[in-house]
């Protein structure tokens, strides 16, 4: 972690006032307006957002399905969230930084200067060749572990038209996609947040 890091977050408070939640909430909309509301994200150096619950940071968390079948891959050394290390994942996606958001003007489109970082972090740690449909389907919290305290998750379904993916990132490891009997299989394995859209898999897809 880069001690100059800067990362975007949100008030908690913000999250609160539209409903404090555990696991996933597919009532996505009340929570989106505020999120994206001006003024609401600002960013933050990492290694205080690190260890500040009165924040969250906004975390895109991206699941790839091809003909009913789930992207899953291995978080390797050079993950960049070490506590995660080792886990198995079906969430791609990582914090977002200022380069995301290079000018914050006042009348900015925040769902758009978020989209755009989506797109541009999955590019970053896989390469996709095929075209994908794209909807974010739930908001993920989890205040059990360290790690969830200071993070929510935005949780998208990409449903690409082919299984033409592979990784560019290091940090992926054991990438393959799986069928729904599989990926239960698998589930011991994983990290919390995947854990969560796992057990609501049939609702997400």
């Amino acid at each position: 972690m880069a001690k100059d890091e800067q990362v975007l977050v949100i008030k908690r408070q913000i999250i609160e006032e539209a409903g404090m939640f555990h696991g996933l909430q597919f009532d996505v909309a009340p929570y989106l307006d505020r999120i994206f509301a001006p003024g609401a994200l600002t960013f933050m150096p990492r290694p205080q957002a690190e260890t500040d619950p009165t924040h969250k940071q906004l975390i895109p968390y991206v699941i790839i399905t091809h003909a009913g079948r789930v992207l899953s891959y291995v978080r390797g050394k050079r993950a960049g969230e070490t506590r995660l290390v080792g886990n198995r994942s079906i969430g791609i996606g990582g914090h977002i930084n200022p380069i995301d958001n290079e000018v914050p003007l006042f009348d900015a489109d925040y769902r758009e200067l978020y989209r755009s970082a989506v797109e541009r972090e999955v590019a970053e740690e896989i390469q996709i060749d095929a075209t994908h449909t794209e909807r974010i389907v739930a908001l993920l919290n989890d205040d059990s572990n360290e790690v969830g305290r200071v993070h929510i998750g935005v949780v998208h379904l990409w449903t690409v038209d082919s299984d033409a993916v592979a990784r560019r990132e290091q940090m992926i490891t054991q990438m393959a996609f799986h069928d729904l009997a599989e990926i239960q299989q698998l589930r011991p394995t994983m990290e919390t947040w995947s854990q969560l859209c796992l057990d609501a898999l049939d609702r997400i897809i």
